[in-house]
């Protein structure tokens, strides 16, 4: 992939490490019909690149990750003449057009590991995104909040994702307070959603590190072990332990498991950072 294929996104490739930045800061990176397309291929398209074994995914700027879905083009139409419309109202009950299935990775069966570098506001429809990362790193300003129910619109799907992520109480008060109140990068990395908070300044170097290291992993055993856990998320124990006794032997490459012993036994150890 190239940069200049996309319009409200930057993509750049360097090391095995794909960098993808939400580009739309004049609307804090919200995420239109072009941008729900474009994320799309690009996770798409990975699934199959050789070269690429862990992404970055940031946003443009440093006001805002991304705000969710763009309300100018999603909501004009519904509001347009004397009655408002009800959302989805032509549409067959049982079908939904939900824009989490184009935009979230692990929705368009990407098991590459991707790391989010949150970089201001966090809200909404963002959370489709943060839903499906494998870990969030997070600037010192960062805020997380969900402003659905305080205009007017059920906090449902995005809620559903973040679910994975942090404790029922806290999503739960996160979306019903709506805009009323947001979480600071301390308090969520307190509660478990951020795994690292750093300096403004830092969070381009606090990112890359992590995904170099993850980058120099044979990449058979790395998306073995994001398919393991995201399983285990789904099913009981008993469960995914069975699976996991599969995912074992299709995810341990006899050359990778080769190498890593012949590195042990040559005394070759990695430097490695407490965090």
């Amino acid at each position: 992939m190239r940069d200049a294929e996309f319009e409200t996104l930057r993509y750049e490739a360097v090391d095995g490490v794909a960098w993808v930045t939400l580009d739309r800061p004049e609307v804090h990176n919200a995420f239109d019909l072009r941008m729900q397309t474009e994320l799309q291929h690009v996770w798409r398209t990975l699934r199959g690149d050789a070269e690429v074994r862990c992404i970055v995914l940031t946003g443009a700027g440093d006001a805002s990750f991304c705000t969710g879905i763009d309300r100018g083009e999603a909501m004009d139409h519904l509001l347009e003449g004397p009655e408002p419309r009800k959302p989805y109202a032509d549409a067959d009950v049982w079908h939904l057009e939900d824009p989490g299935r184009r935009i979230g990775p692990k929705s368009n069966d990407l098991w590459k590991p991707v790391i989010a570098a949150v970089n201001g506001m966090a809200c909404g429809g963002a959370f489709y995104l943060l839903g499906e990362v494998e870990f969030i790193i997070a600037a010192e300003h960062a805020t997380f909040f969900d402003p659905h129910v305080t205009f007017g619109m059920t906090a449902c799907l995005e809620s559903m994702h973040m679910l994975q992520k942090m404790p029922f109480h806290e999503i739960m008060r996160l979306a019903l307070l709506g805009a009323h109140e947001r979480v600071s990068a301390q308090r969520a990395y307190e509660i478990g959603l951020v795994s690292e908070v750093v300096p403004s300044g830092a969070l381009h170097a606090a990112a890359d590190r992590s995904a170099r290291a993850i980058a120099s992993a044979p990449p058979t055993a790395i998306q073995g072990t994001v398919r393991s856990l995201w399983t285990a998320l789904e099913l009981s124990r008993a469960q995914a332990l069975d699976m996991g006794r599969v995912i074992v032997r299709l995810g341990t490459d006899p050359d990778d498991l080769r190498a890593g012993h012949a590195a042990f036994s040559a005394g070759d150890r990695v430097e490695a950072r407490v965090r």
